[in-house]
C-alpha cells in the first residue's frame, strides 16, 4: 500500500494538469454544446441537440471540415513520405549525416507564427523567392499564391510540409536504429535487392513508428492554425478557414459558445476515432524487438 500510494504521489502532478487542461475542457464543451451559451448572456438555455442541428445546417463548417480533410491530406502523406525517404538517406551515423539531420530538424524549433511571417516573404507577388525562381525559368511572374482560391490552401500546406518532415524523421531514424541488423544480413544472403529489403523487410518493422507518426501528423494537421490567422485569416472565400480556426471564429466573433463547442466535440470524436483506428490497423501485426 506504501508503494502504492508513492507511485500515485509521483503521478499527482501530471494528473491534476491532465485533469485540469484537458478532461475538464472536454467534459465542458460537452456541456457547453447542450446549451445556446452565448458569451454576452448571463443564463445559458437548455436546447439539447439544436446546436448541432445548426451546426450541420452551416455551410462553412461543411467547407471548413472539407478544407481540413483537403490541408491534411497535403501535409499529412508528402509529410511522412519525405521524412521517412530522409531518414533512410541519413540514417548511417557519420558527421555530415547528423549536420544533416540537424538542418531538416531545424524547422521544427521557429514557431510557426515566425515561419508563417517568413513565408509570406517567399509567397509575395512578384517579389518573393517563389516567383523570382519561377521567373527564371518561365519569365516575369506575378502570382498571388494566398490570394486565390485554388491555390492559397496548398501554400499553406507547404509550410506545414516544410515545419513538420524533419520532427517526423526523427522518430523514423529511432525505429530504423531499432531494426535488427540480422533481419538485413539475412535479406541481403537470400539475395533481396535494396528496394526489396525496404519494401518487405523495413517497412513492415516501422509500422510501429509510422502509427505513432501518422497520428501525431493527424493531430498537428487538425491543431495548427497560427499560419492561417497570420497569412490568410481563412480566406480568400473561405478557401483556408479549417475546422479549429472556424471554431475560433465562432467563439470570439459571433460568441455562440454553444456551436463552437458542437464543432468542438465532432472535431475531437472524429479524431478519437481515426487515432484508434489509425492504431489498431497499423499495429496489427506489428514486430516490436523484445
Amino acid at each position: 500500500m506504501r508503494r502504492t500510494w508513492q507511485i500515485w504521489l509521483i503521478l499527482a502532478p501530471s494528473l491534476f494538469f491532465l485533469v485540469l487542461f484537458t478532461w475538464f475542457p472536454l467534459v465542458r464543451s460537452v456541456y457547453d454544446s447542450l446549451f445556446d451559451t452565448r458569451l454576452s448572456s448571463e443564463a445559458p438555455v437548455f436546447v439539447g441537440l439544436n446546436n448541432f442541428a445548426r451546426l450541420l445546417a452551416d455551410p462553412v463548417f461543411w467547407r471548413a471540415l472539407t478544407n481540413n480533410l483537403v490541408y491534411i491530406v497535403l501535409t499529412v502523406v508528402p509529410g511522412i513520405t519525405l521524412a521517412l525517404l530522409l531518414a533512410v538517406a541519413l540514417w548511417e551515423n557519420h558527421r555530415l549525416n547528423r549536420w544533416l539531420r540537424t538542418a531538416f530538424f531545424f524547422p521544427m524549433i521557429v514557431p510557426m507564427v515566425s515561419a508563417a511571417a517568413l513565408w509570406l516573404f517567399i509567397f509575395m507577388p512578384g517579389l518573393g523567392l517563389l516567383d523570382h525562381y519561377l521567373a527564371l525559368w518561365f519569365g516575369p511572374q506575378n502570382n498571388n499564391w494566398l490570394g486565390r482560391s485554388n491555390t492559397a490552401l496548398f501554400a499553406l500546406a507547404l509550410i506545414g510540409v516544410w515545419k513538420f518532415a524533419g520532427y517526423y524523421m526523427l522518430f523514423f531514424l529511432a525505429g530504423l536504429q531499432g531494426i535488427p541488423a540480422s533481419t538485413h544480413e539475412a535479406a541481403r544472403m537470400e539475395g533481396a535487392s535494396a528496394t526489396q529489403r525496404f519494401f518487405l523487410v523495413t517497412l513492415p518493422l516501422l509500422r510501429p513508428t509510422l502509427s505513432f507518426v501518422l497520428t501525431t501528423a493527424l493531430i498537428y494537421g487538425i491543431t495548427q492554425i497560427d499560419h492561417v490567422a497570420v497569412m490568410t485569416q481563412g480566406g480568400p472565400d473561405n478557401a483556408t478557414t479549417v475546422l479549429l480556426y472556424y471554431i475560433q471564429n465562432l467563439t470570439w466573433e459571433t460568441h455562440d459558445l454553444g456551436k463552437a463547442s458542437a464543432a468542438t466535440f465532432l472535431t475531437l470524436a472524429g479524431l478519437f476515432a481515426f487515432s484508434l483506428f489509425n492504431l489498431k490497423w497499423l499495429e496489427k501485426g506489428a514486430h516490436y524487438e523484445r
